[in-house]
């Protein structure tokens, strides 16, 4: 299984499914991020966190706690 952690800067992915449970999951897709939608990852910081992404238009940054609960191709 490929998450969102993975991606390598510079690279876009697709989200396949949200794994996590009630708030943290309500909140990543509050944020945006939902089933089917292009991700592109700008930067990700010196020590890996957090990660810079480009998502529906506007940039968002998450930690990599939550970019591991997220499954792309």
């Amino acid at each position: 299984m490929k998450t969102l952690k993975d991606v390598k800067v510079g690279e876009k992915c697709k989200v396949l499914k949200l794994h996590g449970e009630g708030p943290v999951k309500r909140r990543i897709m509050d944020m945006g991020i939902t089933k089917g939608v292009e991700i592109y990852v700008r930067k990700v910081a010196p020590l890996g966190d957090p990660m810079e992404l480009n998502v529906r238009d506007y940039e968002l940054s998450i930690r990599k706690g939550d970019a591991e609960m997220i499954e792309v191709k």
